[in-house]
């Protein structure tokens, strides 16, 4: 069943979600876009997508987004996809960005695609549609392996509201299975299974503390 996640989402990113579709082209919302259906407040225009590109998908957004307006080379796609790198499409005329991650350059993307859930995302002033976004799960482990990787703040803030929202039961269609994630947090190692756990236990006092205020 599709549900409703309000967003704030740039020109590109709402056409490439439509150019997807359109082509039947398999792809995934992941990172803090994505965490946004799932409760985090910060404002965010880094937009992310697993995609799993076959040549026709890669036609269609090359005829899609032509030069000198955007950047959408074939030939780049094709090689990350082939090298499993990141590629972009860019905007040049509203200075705006879209990452595209291959299924092939991680292991765990071709389980984050299958895991995907299907949404209904309402933008102020559009028609609502719907999206394919990355499981609640499968986020929180991508922002652990992030934080493993560099200690940022805006990481460990993500996953705690996304906590909070979910013991707060804000959102009965969301349910976090926090098992998937303590199977994974210790392939990332000792301190991520410490951060894991210290987010973890923040995110339920405050969940009580609010509970407690009501």
């Amino acid at each position: 069943m599709s549900e409703k996640s309000p967003l704030s989402m740039s020109n590109l990113f709402v056409d490439i979600l439509s150019t997807l579709e359109a082509n039947d082209a398999p792809y995934v919302i992941i990172g803090a876009f994505a965490a946004t259906a799932y409760g985090i407040t910060r404002t965010t225009y880094d937009i992310d997508f697993i995609v799993d590109l076959k040549e026709r998908h890669i036609q269609a957004l090359a005829a899609h987004y032509p030069s000198p307006r955007y950047y959408a080379d074939p030939d780049q796609m094709r090689d990350s996809i082939r090298l499993g790198i990141m590629f972009n499409i860019i905007d040049s005329s509203r200075g705006e960005k879209a990452d595209l991650v291959p299924v092939s350059m991680h292991r765990r993307y071709p389980q984050i695609l299958a895991n995907r859930i299907r949404r209904v995302v309402e933008i102020p002033g559009q028609a609502p549609f719907e999206a394919w976004y990355a499981a609640p799960e499968d986020v929180i482990i991508g922002k652990l392996m992030a934080w493993s990787e560099g200690r940022s703040r805006k990481h460990e803030t993500d996953i705690y509201e996304m906590l909070v929202f979910h013991y707060l039961g804000l959102d009965p269609s969301i349910s976090i299975d926090e098992r998937l994630i303590d199977g994974e947090a210790p392939g990332l190692g000792p301190d991520t299974v410490n951060f894991w756990a210290a987010v973890k236990k923040a995110a339920h006092a405050e969940a009580e503390r609010l509970t407690d205020q009501e």
